[in-house]
C-alpha cells in the first residue's frame, strides 16, 4: 500500500486558490521598525520626565486616581499570556498597560472589571501583539512584550474608563485605536 495521497483537483485547478496574507506590519523594513519605536519612546520619555515625584500620602487618597500618578513601566510584570493560567479568582477591577519592556514603550492601555479574565476569548490587542512578534521576529529584532495591571482603578465602569481614556491621550499608546493617527500603526491589520 502506498502512502501517497491522491489528489482530487491538479495544480492548474487549485491554482489561486490558497492565498498566503502576510501579517500587517510584515512590509516594515528593520529601519522603520526601529525609527516607529524610537518617536513613540521619545514622546513617551518625555511624558514620564513631567509626571511628579512618587511621594504618598495619608491624607490624600484621591491622588491615586490622578493619572500623573500612575507610572505603567514600575507595574510588575507579567506574561501577556497571563490570561491562559488558571486563576483562583476572576480578578479586580484594573487598569492595564501592554509595554515592550525593550526599549520600553507603552503599546497598550485598557481597563477591565476582572482582571484574570479580561483577555479570555477575542480581544484586538492579541492580534496586534501577534503581528508585532512576527514583524520583530522576521527581523531579528528583540522585544520583550509583558502587561502589567494597576488594581487600584475605580470599580465603578465610568470613573475607570475616564481614567483610561485620560492614560490613552496621555501616553498615546500606539495599539489604542484613538491614537492611530499619530503613529499610524501598522500592526493592527489582520493576522
Amino acid at each position: 500500500m502506498s502512502d501517497h495521497q491522491p489528489s482530487l483537483f491538479s495544480a492548474a485547478e487549485l491554482k489561486g486558490c490558497y492565498k498566503v496574507t502576510p501579517a500587517a506590519g510584515s512590509e516594515l523594513s528593520p529601519a522603520a521598525l526601529t525609527d516607529w519605536k524610537q518617536r513613540i519612546w521619545q514622546y513617551q520619555q518625555q511624558v514620564q520626565s513631567q509626571m511628579p515625584m512618587q511621594q504618598g500620602s495619608l491624607f490624600e487618597p484621591e491622588t491615586s486616581l490622578d493619572p500623573d500618578w500612575i507610572d505603567p513601566f514600575v507595574l510588575p510584570r507579567q506574561n501577556t499570556e497571563f490570561w491562559r493560567w488558571k486563576a483562583a479568582d476572576i480578578g479586580v477591577s484594573a487598569l492595564y498597560f501592554v509595554i515592550d519592556y525593550e526599549l520600553p514603550i507603552l503599546l497598550y492601555v485598557g481597563e477591565t472589571v476582572k482582571s484574570n479574565q479580561r483577555w479570555k476569548g477575542e480581544h484586538d490587542c492579541k492580534r496586534y501583539l501577534l503581528n508585532y512578534r512576527q514583524v520583530h521576529y522576521q527581523h531579528g529584532i528583540a522585544s520583550t512584550l509583558g502587561i502589567g495591571f494597576w488594581a487600584e482603578a475605580p470599580t465603578q465602569t465610568r470613573p475607570r474608563q475616564q481614567l483610561e481614556r485620560t492614560l490613552i491621550r496621555k501616553w498615546r499608546a500606539p495599539f489604542n485605536k484613538e491614537n492611530w493617527q499619530f503613529w499610524a500603526t501598522p500592526f493592527v491589520g489582520s493576522a
